[in-house]
């Protein structure tokens, strides 16, 4: 029986083509890249979400508002946008308290509990367009809507309810005395119970800078501690100011 060199010669020749194993190896090493950058935009998209907007970076953001030059971290930086280097027409932060700190990885379960209401303050900064903050505002403005006399508050505090036609539906005003400076002055809506309690229950603006009003909201819970508040607020603030 005559044998047939061709017929052999396929016999014996490679099942699989090297322009084949090329090919499957170039498309092996395409899959594993385009999972690798899957997973790489998954775990960044992850964490973004996980973020929600915060950022533990501190690095430094120099904000001109008005007259005023403002050095903050990106950190206590609530909003995104806010976080540049230049001329913005306000600046929205948030703290914890008491310890007036930024977004940290120590400090996330602070800012994402809305059990913890009392364990923020939150602060905006704008230019100022009232001569007086709201103390000075106390006695030509506040005083005429006063409903009765006062009442007692905590830690010293007068609580003031408004008359109806004053436009501040539910909200009341505490205030009191302080040496050689105007009354403590500010307004709550005060939650039914306190675990209806949220983190601006309450706000007070103050002057700083040359030409800054700083508005600061906190929970009611942190009414018994408003002379510490005060004061730290105040302090945060001229210290972030560049002279």
């Amino acid at each position: 029986m005559t044998s047939n060199p061709a017929a052999a010669s396929d016999d014996h020749g490679p099942l699989i083509s090297p322009r084949f194993v090329y090919g499957l190896t170039a498309v092996v090493v395409g899959l594993a890249a385009l999972t690798a950058t899957i997973n790489m935009s998954g775990r960044w998209y992850g964490e973004k979400l996980a973020l929600a907007g915060h950022t533990t970076s501190r690095e430094a953001n120099d904000l001109f508002i008005g007259q005023d030059h403002l050095r903050l971290p990106s950190n206590v930086i609530r909003f995104e946008e806010q976080r540049i280097t230049g001329v913005v027409e306000r600046a929205d932060l948030y703290l914890t308290w008491p310890d007036m700190r930024g977004y940290t990885d120590e400090t996330r379960t602070l800012f994402n509990d809305v059990n913890q209401p009392e364990s923020l303050i939150f602060v905006e900064i704008s230019q100022s367009t009232m001569s007086r903050d709201m103390s000075g505002r106390l006695e030509p403005i506040y005083q005429h809507i006063f409903d009765g006399a006062a009442l007692p508050g905590p830690a010293g505090l007068e609580r003031h309810v408004l008359k109806e036609n004053s436009g501040y539906g539910e909200e009341v005003f505490f205030t009191a005395p302080r040496n050689g400076t105007t009354p403590y002055t500010v307004r709550c809506l005060m939650p039914k119970t306190p675990e209806m309690s949220t983190s601006a229950d309450c706000q007070r603006d103050i002057h700083a800078g040359r030409d800054l009003v700083v508005l600061y909201r906190f929970s009611s819970q942190l009414l018994p501690q408003w002379q510490v508040i005060d004061s730290a607020v105040a302090n945060y603030v001229n210290s972030k100011l560049v002279r």
